[in-house]
């Protein structure tokens, strides 16, 4: 395209102002132009008339791209195709979503992608100079989103300090709090819980610039502030009211995992999160246990595979205060006795007793996981019985014994620590 016949001289005199700049987008193409950022929200868009979409109208309603329209990009393979080319990109209709044909365009630097470029079509479709002009459009747009990148980025670094700071308790009332998030013109949530993501390997740019579109983009939690912290995700949710809040944060979990993986290939995220909490000042608390959630998770990978939350862990929550405990430094008769029998006979009866009780004494199932006939596993049950004088109708010397076996995979993980 010959950029000195006076299409490139349209951007002249636009300092700052991305409305005007959309305008005049629009005005070369003939149709509504919306400008947003690498995470979808809106940062100016075109006068327009009739001629538009319901995607396009709850867009600028709510200053953000809804996520259904996003998740449609995404799974029709369209978001992926224009974050790789800095070429315009046709797309098609998504009649469900109310998306109307477009033409769309990243805004880049490098292989970065700073914003999104978005014309409507209306009248007729978009030629080979239109293709252009919007290549061009998404050149001259460059300079003005770095800037905007710039004091974003300032931002954020206000905000991941205060949030550090919230996490190490570093504040003494609430009121001091309610101060800084007022700087930061974010209300305060009715109700909160911090949330830990532990990735395979050590988070990079590209990877925290991923996580940020995820987490901008999603309309199914509020994030307040996120860190990383080498291979940890670190965020505060928070809502306006508790009705529902739990729910909303057991869905998020493992949609954010399955989307890191689906989008961006990552692979292997554990995901926790600690109690919900009405005083900001509990953070840490909410934080740490966070953190010990997971850990529990890594010690027991088979038993916590579902497990999201803190409240969940049942006994679990205990088990820091049994290793250090003296109740944990001697192993029990009836596991002495069932151990000096495997030894000497060559049997497993440690195993079938550990089994059966992870199992909940439930025959079938123990039979099932140790692929034996169940009138096997009545008589190894009934030896283990006899020679660990252990009674299995008894609750309290089942839970003693499953503990047990618990403290000692534990301590096994946290030797290898």
């Amino acid at each position: 395209m010959d950029v000195s016949g006076g299409k490139k001289d349209i951007f002249k005199g636009i300092f700052g102002d991305l409305m005007e700049f959309a305008d005049r987008v629009s005005s070369v193409l003939g149709c509504p132009v919306t400008i947003e950022d690498g995470n979808h929200r809106v940062l100016a868009y075109s006068m327009h008339d009739d001629t538009t979409d319901q995607a396009r109208i709850s867009t600028i309603i709510s200053r953000r791209v809804p996520e259904k329209v996003i998740n449609s990009l995404w799974r029709e393979g369209i978001l992926p195709a224009i974050i790789s080319s800095d070429k315009p990109v046709q797309v098609p209709s998504i009649n469900e979503v109310g998306l109307g044909k477009r033409a769309a365009i990243s805004i880049r630097k490098n292989n970065e992608v700073l914003g999104f470029i978005w014309a409507l079509e209306v009248n007729k479709p978009f030629s080979k100079e239109d293709m252009d002009f919007l290549e061009l459009a998404a050149k001259e747009a460059k300079n003005q989103l770095l800037q905007l990148q710039i004091r974003k980025k300032r931002k954020e670094e206000s905000h991941q300090e205060f949030f550090w700071q919230l996490l190490t308790a570093h504040f003494q009332d609430e009121q001091d709090i309610a101060r800084r998030l007022a700087q930061f013109s974010l209300p305060k949530p009715a109700c909160f819980t911090v949330l830990v993501f532990e990735f395979p390997e050590e988070i990079t740019q590209e990877v925290e610039r991923n996580i940020s579109y995820m987490l901008t983009t999603t309309q199914k939690v509020k994030p307040f502030f996120f860190t990383t912290d080498q291979r940890k995700l670190i965020l505060l949710v928070g809502s306006k009211q508790k009705d529902g809040f739990e729910t909303s944060i057991k869905e998020f979990i493992p949609y954010f995992i399955n989307q890191m993986s689906t989008r961006f290939s990552v692979n292997d995220i554990l995901g926790t999160c600690g109690g919900i909490y009405r005083s900001l000042i509990q953070g840490t608390d909410s934080y740490e246990e966070a953190l010990f959630t997971l850990k529990i998770k890594r010690a027991f990978p088979k038993e916590t595979k579902d497990l999201t939350e803190y409240q969940e862990l049942g006994i679990f929550q205990s088990l820091d205060t049994l290793v250090k405990s003296r109740y944990s430094l001697t192993e029990h008769i009836p596991i002495q006795a069932l151990n000096s029998y495997d030894n000497k006979n060559q049997t497993n009866l440690i195993h079938t007793l550990q089994v059966y009780l992870e199992k909940d004494c439930n025959p079938a199932e123990t039979a099932k996981q140790l692929h034996i006939h169940i009138n096997t596993l009545t008589y190894r049950l009934k030896r283990i019985a006899d020679i660990g004088r252990i009674n299995l109708k008894d609750p309290l010397q089942k839970v003693t014994l499953y503990l047990d076996f618990k403290m000692k995979q534990y301590q096994e993980f946290l030797q290898k620590k």
